[in-house]
């Protein structure tokens, strides 16, 4: 016995050498791959020194003889910090996901496939101008030397990563970057799911009842639309789909670019001229929102090219400053929900289903196969159709089967599907502008996603919504809101309209211009832009803060772009608990009753600030959580999941009963008659036996940011046991999904309150001062998670904090963490 305890304590022992050992040996074999920021290159394709200054946060300052060079150096220092996203976001691309990830990426890479993209972005190497196609030559050619540095210095691979996931990596190309600027427009587009949530609504309620909903535009008639059953024959059938035979849901997957719509882009921007400016002259704040990830997905860098200096937010992947400065002009982006997709039904030839129905006749797809190679399963062959109107989509994709009558099947129409694509030339264009005219003209060429750019110079500031919008005839059946029978000529695409007819807005009489995702424009339709807007609500805070100055600073912008403030709760608050406050005696401890009474309590002295220290945000989004889903789960079914977010219109036409919105409060299957004060106190109810389960029944102690933390998380790794603690990155923080300070939540799972979606950069340009301008990103500059640069911006970011926007060359070697030299070999 003595022998065998013996043994067993040499095997523990010997266990727990080896999991050190291997624990040692992935640490130094992970950090051979972070690399020496002064360490010298030469390379053979170089034809100009270059030198990467990175300042004391390990922004790049990339310096170099011509412009090509500062273009490959751009390239060199972004696949030097973010290799592993740059070959994520072009494997996302080209629909290969599933070579890496195996069945959990298969319906992604089938989707891609369909709307290929990645071919599309070939193509659009083509269309590119002479000096565009300079740039993104010289900045894959930066990638492929460091890739090649990597290899001859035993680096690592690169990423560490590339250890778990071993595959070759093929070269850079200007078809990359394309791509990526692509992915970029798949992630921000939401007008195909509003379609199609439209549709299902008008197959499901009432017509009357639609609006509330999915409510129309403020401010702008429409004109009544023809029931969408009308389309097609009387017994037309609309099957139900819920198959994702290709894999997993691509809207849950965290791998997936698909996003639904609340996600799917928001932004905020606002400039002053010099006569609301207290230094004279003129300011601009930007804050684009993206979905949170570990790196996240801007980067900050500033390049000097021979025309003077740019610095501001880049995206890993495309070669230029998109959202920044120079000497000259700052320019900010943000959503501006153009409406450029459209649903078709295509109708099938009976006799052969390989034909669909034209406005002359029958004609027979574009068909091709393509093969997705999947780990550790059968490679899957897929067959690709595409139409005059666009690509065939599966049934499954953001569930458009559900309104595709049976013989038919629905097809896409998107700018974003170009084969001409300039996007990314307009994006370089708008960068080397030296005037606010040559910034808009730049927007000529730009493409998609549609952006409202808003600009300043010394003295002027303006906005113009960058993007191809699509010509509609007028007696388009559906106006672009709903799905429309792809056979009609009247309801095709009629080309593109005149970019001169874009939104533009010059020198406003006010001295303030501002953008967050809001309507802009109430033209009639077919110019109307959009039927659909990402924001109602912080546009009233922003109207609010900028009206409170008669002249505003750099800090009266930051402070902005900081406020926490919900009007939503500040004007739904009293709405819905108007019959509830101050209706009982006290109640016993302990109760229920005493419970609502405490919560009803807290709210009153509440101001509707989303602070993460405070409880009254928890308790009112835990309330108008549960009450939407009461209001509407009893009508909607299992469809009511595809409303998760807080609607603050259809709850302010629900309680002020407009149009007879407040018959969502009866439940269906009851037979009493409820009220809309009865469902307010249910819901609180719950709201307040939810929190009590899963935080404390101690309403005092609860604490909005224990609820709402921003997640960070890795895409790939973060769900790994063990790494997910190294990889992750959770924040506390402050605002919601109405307030400036945007911090989206999940809307599902078992925190639905977790901070999913925010500002990915937040920059303030005082063109008094340029150099005093600032920025940030929530995470670090490196998207290696053993470096020090992974997330030491993070926690600036979250107290609200920035770092200079200098383009002083001293400053950034003053505290450089070190500089790279390439030299021509």
């Amino acid at each position: 016995m003595k022998t065998l305890f013996k043994w067993l304590y040499r095997l523990v022992l010997a266990g727990i050498a080896a999991v050190i050992i291997g624990f040692v040996g992935a640490y130094y074999l992970a950090g051979r791959s972070i690399p020496d920021y002064d360490a010298e290159y030469a390379i053979a394709e170089l034809t100009g020194e270059v030198e990467i200054v990175r300042d004391n946060a390990s922004v790049p300052h990339i310096f170099g003889e011509t412009d090509e060079s500062v273009y490959f150096g751009l390239g060199f220092a972004h696949a030097q910090d973010r290799l592993w996203q740059m070959i994520m976001m072009r494997r996302t691309a080209e629909g290969r996901l599933s070579e890496l990830f195996g069945e959990r990426a298969l319906a992604i890479d089938d989707l891609m496939r369909r709307l290929d993209i990645y071919d599309l972005s070939k193509r659009s190497v083509r269309a590119q101008d002479p000096e565009t196609l300079e740039a993104l030559n010289a900045y894959a050619r930066g990638v492929n030397s460091w890739l090649d540095a990597v290899n001859e210095g035993a680096q690592g691979r690169g990423a560490p990563e590339l250890f778990l996931y071993s595959t070759p990596l093929a070269p850079w190309t200007p078809a990359d970057s394309i791509a990526v600027a692509k992915l970029m427009a798949v992630q921000a587009s939401a007008h195909l799911e509003e379609e199609v949530l439209r549709t299902r609504a008008m197959l499901a309620i009432s017509p009357e009842r639609v609006p509330d909903l999915v409510p129309d535009p403020m401010n702008q008639p429409i004109n009544a639309l023809p029931e969408y059953a009308s389309f097609f024959p009387k017994d037309a059938e609309f099957p139900i789909y819920t198959d994702f035979s290709n894999g997993s849901d691509p809207l849950t997957e965290s791998l997936s670019p698909f996003k639904s719509r609340a996600f799917a882009g928001a932004s905020n921007a606002w400039a002053a001229a010099p006569s609301r400016s207290a230094t004279g002259s003129t300011l601009l704040a930007n804050d684009p929102h993206i979905g949170f990830s570990a790196p996240a997905v801007w980067y900050l860098a500033r390049i000097e090219l021979e025309d003077g200096g740019i610095i501001g937010g880049t995206i890993p992947g495309i070669p230029a400053i998109i959202s920044g400065r120079s000497k000259e002009i700052g320019w900010g982006v943000t959503s501006s929900y153009m409406d450029d997709q459209d649903v078709f039904i295509e109708r099938l030839n009976p006799e052969d289903s390989e034909e669909y129905l034209t406005p002359n006749g029958f004609k027979r797809f574009e068909i091709r196969q393509t093969i997705v190679k999947v780990k550790d399963s059968e490679p899957r062959t897929l067959t690709l159709r595409w139409t005059e109107n666009g690509p065939v989509l599966p049934p499954s994709h953001y569930d458009v089967g559900k309104v595709t009558p049976r013989g038919h099947v629905a097809t896409l129409a998107w700018t974003a599907l170009s084969a001409r694509d300039t996007s990314i030339g307009a994006m370089i264009k708008l960068m080397m502008a030296k005037s606010i005219d040559e910034a808009i003209e730049a927007g000529e060429g730009y493409i998609a996603n549609s952006q409202n750019v808003t600009l300043i110079d010394d003295d002027e500031i303006a906005l113009k919504t960058f993007g191809a919008a699509p010509k509609r005839a007028e007696n388009h059946q559906s106006k672009g809101r709903t799905p429309a029978p792809g056979w009609l000529a009247n309801n095709r695409w009629q080309g593109r309209m005149d970019y001169a007819d874009n939104p533009e807005f010059r020198a406003p009489a006010g001295g303030i211009l501002g953008n967050t995702n809001n309507q802009i424009v109430d033209r009639p339709f077919p110019n109307h832009i959009s039927y659909f807007w990402g924001d109602t609500e912080r546009i009233q805070r922003w109207q609010k803060l900028m009206m409170n100055r008669e002249v505003h600073t750099r800090e009266s912008f930051i402070e902005g772009q900081l406020d926490t403030v919900s009007v939503t709760a500040r004007r739904l608050l009293p709405l819905i608990a108007a019959d509830l406050w101050f209706t009982e005696a006290q109640a016993p401890e302990g109760t229920r009753e005493r419970q609502r009474q405490i919560a009803l309590d807290l709210l009153a002295d509440w101001n509707g600030e989303m602070n993460e220290h405070l409880p009254e945000p928890l308790i009112y989004a835990a309330w108008m959580y549960t009450l939407q889903q009461r209001l509407i789960e009893d009508d909607l079914g299992p469809f009511a999941k595809d409303f998760a977010h807080l609607n603050p219109v259809f709850i302010d036409r629900v309680f002020r009963d407009v149009d007879g919105a407040s018959a969502w409060c009866n439940v269906v299957q009851s037979t009493l008659d409820e009220t809309c004060t009865d469902m307010a106190r249910l819901s609180l109810d719950d709201a307040l036996l939810w929190l009590q389960e899963n935080y404390s029944s101690d309403l005092t102690s609860l604490r909005w940011g224990d609820a709402h933390q921003a997640t960070h998380d890795h895409a790939v790794l973060g769900t790994t046991p063990i790494l997910k603690w190294f990889v992750n990155i959770r924040q506390s923080t402050s605002g919601g999904d109405n307030t400036l300070m945007r911090g989206l939540t999940a809307g599902v799972g078992s925190n639905p309150f977790l901070n999913v979606h925010g500002a990915g950069y937040r920059g303030v340009y005082d063109f008094a001062d340029p150099d005093s301008s600032v920025f940030i990103i929530p995470t670090g500059q490196s998207g290696h998670p053993l470096s020090r640069h992974y997330d030491d911006l993070g926690q600036l970011w979250r107290r609200g904090e920035y770092i200079p926007m200098s383009l002083d060359p001293e400053l950034a070697r003053a505290g450089a963490v070190g500089i790279t030299t390439l030299r021509p070999r």
